[in-house]
């Protein structure tokens, strides 16, 4: 798919009014990104934080939400060793919803994508990918975001909630008229979901 096409869907998504911009300037934004096969079109957080971004997502005509127990989510930014490129809107290449590491926790998974030359994605990456491709959040196949985490006060430790994108089961604090709706949530970082895997890319990329 094109980087027109692209942010055409990001657009009719909703991107102009979660970020403040207009349809044009986000056109221009991306104009000058190559056409790469394979590749998904990134919004960065500066641009519209992961909370602005999740109710843009969709699922049997439902809007996506965040968790009421993760207010800070835009608290949860890349790891120092997560390099994102300083631009608006960039390129993710060759994006996997990780199905293969179900089961694993973020903390096993982790070194296991650095050892096959994989990143993880971010929050905002994930919701990026899922708002033009939202056929990847299905049951029992979501996905985690382990790249963005929320660092604690003491200098390299992090929170143990790790965020995830997965589908409300209309339960609990929810609430029934949520269920089958995407939902942006969290998992501790040393616990195993067969549902969840760890979305990742190849890399990400600001020109050709």
């Amino acid at each position: 798919m094109t980087v027109r096409a692209q942010i055409d869907m990001l657009i009719d998504a909703g991107l102009a009014e979660a970020s403040g911009r207009t349809a044009a300037d986000l056109i221009t934004l991306a104009a000058d990104l190559p056409d790469l096969p394979g590749t998904v079109l990134a919004v960065h957080p500066d641009l519209a934080p992961a909370s602005a971004l999740a109710p843009l997502l969709t699922r049997r005509g439902k809007p996506g939400f965040v968790v009421v127990d993760m207010p800070d989510l835009d608290e949860f930014g890349p790891t120092p060793d997560i390099w994102l490129p300083d631009r608006p809107l960039y390129l993710l290449d060759e994006v996997d919803r990780g199905d293969d590491l179900r089961n694993w926790s973020p903390e096993e998974a982790l070194p296991a994508l650095a050892e096959r030359g994989r990143t993880p994605l971010t929050t905002s990456e994930g919701i990026s990918w899922l708002l033009q491709s939202p056929e990847f959040l299905e049951p029992n196949h979501c996905f985690m975001c382990i790249a963005s985490r929320k660092p604690k006060a003491k200098p390299g430790t992090y929170d143990a909630r790790t965020p995830a994108i997965w589908i409300s089961g209309g339960t609990g604090r929810d609430g029934a008229a949520r269920r089958d709706a995407p939902k942006v949530g969290w998992c501790w970082w040393r616990n195993r979901h067969t549902w969840l895997g760890f979305a990742s890319a190849k890399g990400r990329y600001a020109t050709a």
